[in-house]
């Protein structure tokens, strides 16, 4: 292969390297004959996927030579419905996944220079998409103890080139969440040019009295917006579907830079169909709950280290280095994830599953309690 001239090397942005990519967490392949295996390894729906928008998806298979709707009017407009007309249709944006989503905002805002604000251990592209568009990235690290945010260090993170501040509640990969006073201080000290992004897209599992959703403040706070995901509770994670809803101004704005047919045909049908599929919403939500006092119960009689969640999943400090400790339970037909890559050295994400995939991560590690005391 002829090697590309230097006339077009140096049109190269410096910024965009093959070290930012993003790598999903890892499936497994048995290597034991019949053994089953689990992927608790990418905060899937332990269930599956919400039976209404399969039926959907039946339902739209003979018009896949057709082209899907030029825009998502008509999934804004159940998301209307869902939250109670508590927001204009006009406050939604739609796309091909919460990623997809926090990308076209960094496009609109972030010019080359600029600086942005995230706050470690955090979902990765928040970083990556930054990068790519040529922002320096700030790191505020959460609270060694508790993973909680760190907002006075935030607030003195702040400088005139400060555009975007990512916030996340429930966490990924900690399970920690954002407290109502945290959340208020932070918005009350912050100048109101700067947009902040509050990535929700676990809150179906939260339960703590003091948590709190974008949406009580969407009215109060131009400069916020919220990201959801249908992946995680609607059980629709191959299908990439995410939304936003934040002020009518800036969602019009943001709208100006949507791709035309973002949301696939099958995608888009299946999201609207799963919003009112409230007996499958309540079944995964009921799951994740039971299945973490299951779990804690487990890890505390095995003296396994965990921090408390209020996600779908376990942040892990793992009794052998995190790749010992990954690289066992693979073995044992059970994927996790380590997490050194989000910010979090040494240690694990495990995914709450079905009682059966929980119960052989829990046997699992039996087994590696014994092998580690001989």
């Amino acid at each position: 292969m002829k090697t590309i001239s230097k006339s077009i090397k140096s049109l190269f942005k410096p910024y965009l390297t093959v070290k930012n990519g993003y790598k999903g967490g890892k499936g497994i392949s048995s290597t034991k004959e019949n053994q089953k295996t689990y992927k608790l390894s990418s905060n899937e729906n332990p269930i599956g996927t919400s039976p209404r928008a399969l039926q959907a998806i039946k339902n739209a298979l003979n018009d896949l030579h057709l082209y899907p709707d030029a825009t998502d009017i008509r999934l804004r407009e159940e998301l209307v419905k869902s939250y109670n007309y508590q927001l204009d249709i006009n406050q939604f944006i739609c796309a091909s996944s919460g990623s997809e989503l926090i990308d076209l905002i960094i496009r609109a805002f972030i010019r080359e220079g600029d600086e942005v604000i995230i706050s470690t251990p955090c979902f990765v592209p928040y970083k990556m998409f930054s990068t790519w568009s040529g922002a320096t990235v700030i790191d505020v690290p959460l609270i060694k103890e508790n993973y909680a945010l760190d907002v006075n260090n935030i607030i003195n993170a702040v400088t005139n080139k400060t555009r975007i501040i990512f916030l996340t509640s429930p966490n990924n990969p900690t399970g920690s969440y954002i407290s109502k006073n945290k959340f208020e201080s932070l918005m009350q000290q912050l100048p109101p040019n700067i947009v902040v992004v509050f990535d929700e897209v676990y809150w179906h599992f939260a339960d703590a009295e003091n948590y709190v959703r974008a949406l009580n403040y969407v009215s109060k706070y131009p400069n916020l917006i919220a990201i959801n995901s249908f992946s995680k509770t609607y059980g629709l994670a191959s299908l990439r579907v995410g939304y936003s809803y934040m002020n009518i101004e800036v969602a019009a704005y943001l709208r100006q830079i949507c791709k035309p047919f973002l949301i696939t045909k099958l995608s888009l049908e299946a999201a609207i169909a799963s919003l009112t599929d409230f007996s499958f919403i309540k079944q995964t939500v009921d799951t994740i709950q039971s299945e973490k006092i299951y779990l804690e119960e487990q890890f505390d009689k095995l003296g396994i280290q965990y921090y408390p969640t209020q996600a779908n999943f376990y942040l892990i400090t793992p009794p052998t280095t995190s790749n010992e400790f990954v690289h066992f339970l693979e073995q044992e037909g059970i994927a996790i994830r380590p997490v050194d890559n989000f910010g979090a050295v040494g240690k694990v994400r495990i995914s709450i599953g079905t009682r059966d995939a929980n119960e052989a991560l829990v046997k699992a590690l039996k087994k590696l309690k014994i092998v580690s005391l001989n």
